[in-house]
Parts: structure tokens; sequence; C-alpha cells
């Protein structure tokens, strides 16, 4: 936890309502997202209990397994669930666009958005599509054909969480916490309502008051994948047992539309006061890298590609972790540029500063090889600055121009520009921050697009990380993945 956010939490206290520690929005926001609440039985991992999913907030779908041990139900129910994600999915696969000079290629102009309540959410859609995507239309414990199409989608979509910044699968407690600080503990941040009641309180209610309310498993059911113990106990396996009995689904049905509902209303409130943000400026950048990934996933699925292996393979593996570290430095960065809130946590760690331009000599000339434009400046700043000279700068108000630090003392860093210039010597108007001029600099750096560094082939694993490993071909062993 920063020091900015433990400050903003203290405040959340004092002032009895959650306090913004973003002033714009990180992550891309659908117009049409679709939103998955799903409910899994008490002591498995990914056995479907129930679910609400939909992209409007007055039309829920609502899939219930009556008889959650029963295998046949269960892949009904994602059969079912196929019904409506598959389709959806698929609607983005329409329009796409050019991009790329040197090698163009195809990208859709949208992607999908699937957004769930919390972690546990994406765990569930992660072993869900785990359980799913091994599976056949024939053979043993045949499945519906959409079955393996489902699992294979919901497996690329946890997969691209593990991105930063990525948006095409987000869980709705961790987007909200990453815009507010609240007064209470990071575990109950965890729980929708009780973030929620935090952030936008209820006409009427205090903070505290909604948030004791949000608490109470009577009054507000969790928001999933797992279930109240109480509601376990008293509701739902009464309701298992009259379907047992009678093969009516009715009781089991009730159930769990009581305990979804909620959750279903609370994720739209969320995504109005999401909206009420404005979008980051790198935003776009980032949901671009979403839809190229998406495109080419499509691709693959379309030219007959294996579904995704259990493990990776160690070539796979090391570049997957390599577009990991990017992906990060990118986003950690990104959000400083577009933030002021989240740049002044890097001030405090003295790694970022902020001040004003005493001097400047803007049309300073450099003689080496050649004739080139260095102007200088000087700022002026009273935060702790922990940097040496050498260090090369960039400021988010001129991000193309580089500034390296020749001199720093007493609080005042003298900078030499590079870059943003222009062609000439003679720098271009406002390219060359004037005298009064208040600015930040910092260390972070996009990365900019690069070469991938240079992999062996599969076939040239190298022995220390198990040679090169055999051909990955689906077997029917791996349909026999057990749900837990």
């Amino acid at each position: 936890m920063s020091i900015m956010t433990a400050y903003a939490q203290a405040e959340a206290v004092r002032a009895g309502r959650a306090q913004p520690i973003a002033s714009v929005r990180h992550a891309h926001l659908s117009t049409r997202p679709l939103v998955f609440i799903p409910l899994k039985m008490a002591g498995e991992a990914a056995a479907p209990l129930g679910a609400m999913v939909g992209t409007h907030r007055d039309d829920p779908h609502l899939l219930v397994v009556p008889q959650p041990r029963d295998r046949s139900l269960r892949f009904a129910f994602v059969t079912e669930l196929a019904e409506v994600m598959v389709p959806y999915i698929e609607s983005f696969q329409r329009a796409s666009e050019t991009v790329g000079t040197r090698e163009p290629y195809e990208r859709f102009l949208d992607a999908p958005q699937i957004l769930v309540p919390n972690r546990g959410g994406i765990g569930f859609t992660r072993l869900l599509g785990r359980s799913s995507r091994f599976r056949s239309a024939d053979g043993p414990y045949p499945v519906h054909p959409s079955v393996p199409v489902l699992g294979r989608w919901l497996t690329f979509l946890a997969e691209r969480t593990e991105f930063a910044g990525a948006s095409t699968l987000l869980a709705m407690t961790e987007l909200l916490a990453l815009h507010w600080a609240t007064g209470q503990s990071g575990t109950e941040d965890g729980a929708l309502a009780a973030l929620l009641a935090w952030i936008a309180p209820p006409e009427g209610m205090t903070a505290l008051e909604a948030a004791a309310r949000a608490e109470n498993p009577l009054l507000t059911p969790p928001a999933g994948p797992a279930t109240d113990p109480g509601f376990d106990a008293g509701v739902l396996q009464p309701g298992i047992e009259a379907y047992d009995s009678t093969g009516s689904p009715a009781q089991v049905r009730g159930a769990i539309k009581s305990q979804l509902e909620p959750t279903w209303q609370l994720m739209w409130e969320a995504v109005d006061v999401l909206r009420g943000l404005p979008e980051g400026a790198s935003v776009a950048d980032r949901w671009a890298r979403d839809r190229d990934d998406f495109s080419r996933y499509t691709a693959h699925l379309a030219t007959g590609g294996a579904p995704q292996p259990r493990l990776d393979s160690a070539v796979a593996a090391a570049m997957r972790l390599e577009r990991l570290e990017d992906a990060q430095a990118r986003y950690d960065a990104q959000r400083a540029f577009d933030d002021p809130l989240v740049l002044a946590e890097y001030r405090l760690t003295g790694t970022t500063f902020a001040g004003r331009v005493i001097a400047a000599d803007p049309t300073r000339i450099v003689t080496g090889r050649r004739r080139v434009l260095r102007p200088l400046i000087t700022v002026q700043t009273s935060d702790p600055v922990r940097l040496a000279p050498g260090q090369v700068l960039r400021s988010p108000a001129r991000p193309g121009q580089k500034a390296e630090i020749t001199e720093l003392a007493a609080g005042r860093i003298v900078l030499e520009l590079s870059g943003g210039m222009g062609n000439s010597l003679t720098p271009r108007p406002g390219s060359v921050p004037e005298i009064g001029e208040w600015l930040t600099y910092t260390d972070l750096e996009v990365p900019s697009p690069r070469k991938r560094p240079p992999f062996p082939s599969r076939e040239n694993t190298p022995w220390t990380h198990g040679g090169p490993p055999p051909e990955y071909i689906p077997t029917d062993e791996d349909a026999q993945e057990a749900w837990s």
C-alpha cells in the first residue's frame, strides 16, 4: 500500500465516505459489457450452482443447476451459458480495420468485455474454461459443440487478466478499488456491496450504515461465487432435496435468484459510477492491444487451432513472461502520465518531482560531430529527490522529450533537453519549457514498441529447460479433467 492510499483511507474514515485515488478511469469500459455473476457449489472449485448473465440491466438471464452433483446438469448449464456468451463474443467479429505499416494486419474494431463481481469470479471463469475446453461432442461424455468453444474463450479471457491494464475480463471490486480508497480493510473491499456502500451509499444512509448493512448476508447476499453457509443449509439444501423428490427446480431456482438479483443491481450501479470518470488518455492504447489479442485468437480458432494446453512449454512460458513484464512497465508508466494523483505517489518516493522553471536557455547549441540543439532548464522543487546526475527523465507535459540531469543541488535541478523540438537548431514554439512554468519530471518511461528478444523455437528448446517438448495433441484423457 502506498503512502497516498493509506492517507486516503484515513481521510475516508474521517469523512465517512470513500476518497478518490485516481482522477481518470484507468480501464476501458465497453458501451455493451456482459455482466456475469456465477455461483458455485460449496466445497467444489468450479461446480456451477447458477449464474446471472446478460448485457442489459433489465434483461438478465438466470441459469440454475438444480442438482449440482449431477454431471449432465452441470454441462447443461455450460450449454445454456454458451448460448448467451458465445453469440456475444462473436458479435464483435464482424467489423475490422487494417493496421500496421511494415506488416499490415486485420484487427477488429471492438472486443468483448466481461464484468464479474470479484476476483473469485475470475477464478471461477478460469476453472470453468479449463473444465470445458477439452470436451468433445462425441466419444465419452459427449457435450454440446458449443461447450468446448465457450471453454476456449473463457480460458482466453482469464489468461488476459494476467496482463496489466487488460480490460476484456474485469473484476468489479478490483476496478473500483483502483479508483477509490475506503475506510475498511482490503479484505472488506473484496465485498462488492460493502465497497460500493463507501463509494456511493444509498440516499438517506451514511457510508458506515450502508457498509454495515452490506455485511449482513440476510440483507445483502454475497456476490459469489461462494454462497453464505446459512443460505446453503437453510434455503439451498431443502430446495435441492425438493428437486430430488419431485423433479421440480422451482424452489432451487427461486433460491438462486434471490442470491443473484441484488448483486446484479450492484454491478450495474458500479458501471454507472465508473462511467462518471473520464477515460485516461492511454486507455485506448491498451484496449487496442486487447483487440489485437482478440483478433489473433479468433484467427487461431478459425484455422482449427488446438485448445490452450494445460501447461505452457518452456519457450512459450518465457515469451509470455516477457510480454507480462512489458505490459506491467507500460501500464505503470501510462497510469502515472495520465493521472496526477497516481504520479503524486511517485513524488513521495523521490523518483519524481514537481517544480517551477526558474531559468532557461532554449537556444543552447552543443558541438560534437555535429551541432545539435540541447536547451538547458533549471527547475526548483521542494520535493524529496532521490535521483542522480546522468539519469534521464520525462515530463507528462512533453512525453516525447528527454531531460537528462546535469546538476542537482539544494532543490535545484538542471536538465538538458533533447527530442520533441523539431529538426532545426531553433526549437518549435512551446517545445521548451518557459520560466515560471510548473512541471513534473519522472524516471518512468512508457516502453516504446520494440523487437522481441530472440527466443528459440520449440525444436531448439535448451536441454536446461527440458529439451524439445513433444507436440501437444488433445486426447480423451484431457476430457476427464475433474470439475474440482
